[in-house]
């Protein structure tokens, strides 16, 4: 049984802060996500601050679509550090296929770190758990494997939630997977709405100690925010700013009723 809308609104009481180490092009879009939600975002990455940092946070969010070497010895470093408190953490493998080096540096910080999310497009999960797929820039193209069965294998393989989204998004710890459909296609027409559902993803983990769950549920609180934008929105610029409004007015008992989780 799913009550998205308690971990909502457990969430907007709680306000807890979610240390976010993300890419340039979106550390803009993920805070204000993170905001309209109710949660509060850190956008620290210094190597010099980030174990102190996440110490202070409720969830850790490690995405590399933007990679430099000390940016990756930070992203180690708050990941184990977060991993000795307890604080899950959420790596968006973002490119992941693309090259050699993203894909070896995604590996690497699954090797190293706990991770208690890995939330990506199907293509670079697919890359992570050596199943065929074509990644061009930082978009997936194609894997071969079924999104649900993509997931179930990542699971299993990397031993973790894996939340593989898309048309249809699905999320999985290896013995029980779930779709969510819940979303729009304008999700795909902006920067950032990957990204985003990662940060949001952090911030329902922070509210929920289940993680399967805090996963589905993030995901269809974004979607319905896709939803709810799109429906006053005249393309993708206006859907982008719509988007943050519709987070921000979403409702617990909306949430329940309009979450297609199964």
């Amino acid at each position: 049984m799913f009550a998205p809308g308690a971990t909502l609104a457990s969430l907007r009481a709680e306000r807890p802060l979610i240390h976010q180490i993300t890419n340039y092009v979106v550390m803009n879009e993920t805070a204000n996500a993170t905001l309209a939600l109710g949660a509060l975002p850190v956008m620290a990455h210094a190597a010099e601050e980030v174990e102190e940092m996440v110490g202070l946070a409720r969830a850790l969010v490690v995405n590399i679509g933007t990679l430099s070497p000390p940016w990756v010895e930070a992203m180690l470093a708050a990941g184990k550090a977060a991993n000795a408190r307890g604080i899950p953490v959420v790596l968006d493998p973002v490119g992941a296929g693309a090259t050699r080096y993203r894909t070896e540096t995604a590996k690497r910080l699954l090797d190293g770190i706990d991770v208690t999310v890995l939330r990506g497009n199907a293509g670079e999960v697919a890359t992570l758990v050596g199943v065929k797929a074509e990644v061009r820039g930082v978009e997936s193209i194609a894997a071969a494997d079924d999104p649900a069965e993509l997931a179930r294998t990542a699971a299993r393989t990397l031993e973790l939630v894996a939340s593989v989204t898309g048309p249809v998004d699905h999320v999985s710890d290896g013995v029980r997977t779930l779709s969510v459909a819940n979303g729009h296609e304008l999700l795909a027409t902006v920067t950032g709405t990957g990204c985003m559902s990662s940060a949001i993803t952090g911030c329902f983990l922070a509210a929920n100690p289940a993680p399967l769950e805090a996963a589905a549920e993030a995901l269809a609180a974004f979607g319905l925010a896709g939803e709810d934008a799109a429906s006053v929105a005249k393309g993708p610029g206006t859907f982008h700013a719509a988007l943050y409004d519709a987070l921000y007015a979403l409702t617990p008992d909306s949430l329940d009723e309009r979450a297609r989780i199964s």
